[in-house]
């Protein structure tokens, strides 16, 4: 009897897609995340114009040219301190959206892309390459407010059986971003020199679409109940994302919940960190973000040209078989969001890693053999292609939805803050140090990240359960039970029997 009841309370709180949840989605990826994503590969295709700008500009100051070694620490430079900037970001966020909401947070932080589009823009026309890096530095600070807060709204404002579908939407719309950044690459289109300060500055277009019409939109139903306490805009804003359905059972699974956590204010990273009911979950979020930034997908994105080029590719291909590169990108990344409610979230990220890894090894053969074998660099480009779809596949959006699903309402904001930290200071060493680790490496360097590959899906494999279908406080449960409860499958049994083994 508890079985029947337990499935038609499941069925209760399942809904379907509606207009509004499909325009809140699309509306806070695409002037957020799909700014993440362009911000990555902006800098590849215009990266010997930049680094002739800072030459030229160095001469005019200094009466010499810069040498080899300083003009690539200083490109670098610009391409890592974005991800400074989202590090900063990521620090904030917990203070941002408990204090302004998930929504809010959105809208709020969008003036932060016009203020480095328009710095950016204006570099070569004052001669600054400072204000290409200072820029660079403001648009890491707004995805890393964004990276944590458009998942975090996604989250809530679903019904459980779409929580996978609209979490991975924000993923769709970062390989979006790089394939329109290889698009604009292109040398008919702002690939040229005079063109790259708009290349860079094009950010604000689809900011400015969502800053007029995402506040429009209602906040999320769990953090105006929950947080605020106002149940009568909870309603208004379940009823606008679910449409005209009967809502009492969402609100009383919030309720629930809110419940749980009537002794319990919103709690620090310190305090995320001294619970030792959560360590567990904490471990997961800390391994699979730093496993998503060390899988060589930066590197591959930040330098594909340079990668191309080493793998024997002609030059005057290269812009195009970067192109190709995003096609794939965005179809792998589609086959993930539709498939990932079906599969689970745990298939995704294993198979995703495995394929990475399998790559990354490949690539290290593939430069080795080039010059004995013709063929190789074909071989290499496959390689690359194989990264690509494998990380948006899985690992580059479902670690931000389990980051979601793991932890009730209160410990929320600060696993995005820790999760959001490991992810960006990652970013910023695989970007600083990369181009350095090739030079001394060589082919090898790649072999680091098969192995971290590797290392991530087996943790999955062994430690990490299945979310798909659940409540956040049934897979909370699922973390803080000692015993397997006979609501959830075997298989899910036997992960929290792994957990339990730890407490």
């Amino acid at each position: 009897m508890d079985e029947k009841e337990t499935l038609l309370s499941n069925r209760k709180l399942a809904g379907h897609l509606t207009f509004p949840l499909l325009a809140a989605g699309f509306l806070s990826s695409f002037g957020s995340s799909m700014l993440y994503g362009y911000n990555l590969a902006v800098v590849n295709s215009p990266a010997e114009h930049i680094k002739a700008f800072y030459n030229a500009t160095w001469f005019y100051r200094y009466g010499q040219p810069l040498t080899l070694s300083p003009l690539i620490l200083i490109y670098s430079l610009t391409v890592s301190i974005f991800a400074c900037g989202g590090l900063l970001g990521s620090l904030i966020v917990g203070k941002l959206v408990s204090g302004y909401g998930r929504k809010g947070t959105i809208v709020r932080s969008a003036p932060l892309v016009f203020i480095a589009g328009g710095i950016m823009g204006l570099s070569r026309v004052l001669q600054s390459p400072e204000m290409v890096v200072i820029g660079r530095l403001i648009s890491g600070l707004h995805s890393g407010i964004s990276l944590s807060a458009v998942p975090m709204f996604l989250g809530e404002i679903a019904p459980k059986n779409l929580r996978g579908f609209l979490g991975l939407m924000p993923s769709i719309f970062i390989c979006l971003g790089v394939f329109a950044a290889q698009i604009l690459g292109l040398p008919e289109l702002l690939g040229k020199d005079e063109y790259w300060p708009l290349f860079l500055s094009l950010i604000v277009v689809p900011t400015f679409l969502q800053f007029l019409l995402l506040p429009w939109f209602p906040e999320s139903p769990r953090y105006l109940l929950i947080e605020k306490d106002n149940p009568h805009a909870s309603i208004h804003a379940l009823k606008s994302y679910h449409g005209d359905c009967d809502v009492h059972d969402l609100i009383q699974e919030m309720k629930d919940e809110k419940n749980s956590l009537s002794s319990v204010e919103m709690c620090s990273v310190q305090e995320l960190l001294s619970d030792h009911s959560l360590r567990w979950q904490v471990i997961t979020i800390v391994v699979i973000n730093i496993g998503m930034q060390m899988s060589g997908i930066d590197a591959i994105w930040f330098y594909t040209n340079a990668i191309f080029a080493n793998a024997g590719v002609s030059p005057s291909q290269i812009p195009y078989t970067t192109v190709g590169t995003g096609a794939i990108e965005i179809i792998a990344g589609l086959l993930g969001c539709f498939t990932i409610e079906k599969l689970g979230r745990r298939p995704l990220l294993i198979s995703g890693f495995v394929i990475m890894g399998i790559c990354c090894a490949g690539i290290t053969v593939a430069l080795e053999l080039q010059e004995r074998v013709r063929w190789m660099n074909y071989v290499t480009v496959a390689c690359v292609i194989g990264i690509i779809a494998g990380f948006c596949i899985g690992p580059a959006g479902v670690p931000f939805i389990l980051t979601a699903e793991l932890f009730k309402q209160s410990h929320r904001p600060a696993a995005y803050i820790l999760g959001g930290a490991f992810n960006w200071i990652c970013n910023f060493i695989v970007g600083l140090i990369f181009p350095f680790f090739q030079i001394s490496a060589g082919a090898f360097a790649y072999l680091v990240f098969c192995v971290i590959c590797l290392l991530v899906a087996g943790y999955v494999f062994l430690i990490v359960p299945e979310t798909k279908n659940k409540t956040f406080l049934e897979i909370s449960l699922m973390f803080a039970s000692r015993k397997p409860h006979v609501r959830f499958s075997s298989a899910d049994g036997m992960k929290m029997g792994r957990f339990s083994e730890y407490e």
